[in-house]
């Protein structure tokens, strides 16, 4: 008669694949905790990024023209050519698209600007989305930052 052995076969246990799940969380929290700022911060570096383009385009649309677009034109001006007054003499595409921030809310722009009573505001409204609350705007009357 034939005995059968039984050899240990060699599979995870139930604790060992709950000790590798376990690990897996901690360092998945880890680097959450460790990058979590980072992503805020880049999202402030590219608007910083974007408000330079912008004040580009609309120094180039100003050399042209001899004025900037207004606020009801807005930063559309760099794109369609305006049809209100005053109207571009010199006009030619700036932009593909009226430029939007990390929040995906279009730029705020405002000819004669609050901050810049000569010139103009323009700025991202920030993470709430509300251009009305001045604390987490990111304008063109801030010293850049880094």
């Amino acid at each position: 008669m034939k005995r059968h052995t039984y050899s240990r076969r060699s599979a995870f246990t139930l604790l060992e694949m709950m000790l590798v799940v376990m690990i897996i969380g901690l360092l998945i929290g880890m680097g959450l905790h460790y990058t979590a700022g980072k992503l805020d911060q880049a999202k402030q570096v590219r608007v910083r990024a974007d408000l330079q383009q912008i004040k580009t385009n609309l120094m180039m649309y100003q050399a042209a023209n001899g004025f900037y677009p207004t606020t009801e034109q807005g930063l559309k001006a760099l794109v369609q050519k305006p049809e209100t007054d005053p109207k571009p003499r010199n006009w030619h595409q700036l932009d593909d698209q009226v430029p939007r921030d990390p929040w995906d809310i279009e730029y705020v722009y405002r000819y004669p600007g609050k901050h810049n009573p000569k010139e103009y505001d323009i700025f991202s409204a920030g993470p709430d989305r509300n251009p009305e609350t001045d604390e987490d705007n990111i304008g063109n009357w801030e010293p850049a930052t880094n």
